[in-house]
């Protein structure tokens, strides 16, 4: 049976841009292999929350629906993180009285920062 989740991918237009995105919301984010134009398979490795997400080149979905990848944080973080993407003119929107705020990537991926204090 499965013990943890090993990584998360997602197929992205521009693996760098999006690892950028995520870097600039999320400062304890690092990249942990760049992409190499020459591979066949060129993507971007990104450590996050305790996992690896790996940006792939490709097209993302056309659309945003439902699905959602969610982090839990505290009230502070999320303040944070709705400050550093108001100076990158990047919407989000805030939910339930404010405990949950998303936003999207440029390829329609959804993040929801989910406070959860403790």
């Amino acid at each position: 049976m499965p013990k943890a989740l090993s990584h998360i991918a997602l197929i992205v237009s521009h693996p760098t841009r999006t690892a950028h995105l995520l870097t600039d919301v999320f400062p304890d984010a690092r990249v942990v292999r760049e992409e190499d134009p020459h591979d066949a398979h060129p993507e971007v490795i990104l450590e996050l929350a305790g996992l690896e997400f790996a940006l792939i080149r490709g097209h993302g979905p056309a659309s945003r629906n439902g699905d959602h990848i969610a982090f839990a944080v505290t009230k502070q973080e999320q303040l944070d993180c709705a400050r550093r993407m108001d100076a990158l003119a990047l919407d989000y929107q805030m939910a339930r009285d404010d405990t949950a705020l998303y936003f999207s990537d440029y390829d329609n991926h959804v993040f929801e920062l989910e406070v959860v204090d403790g």
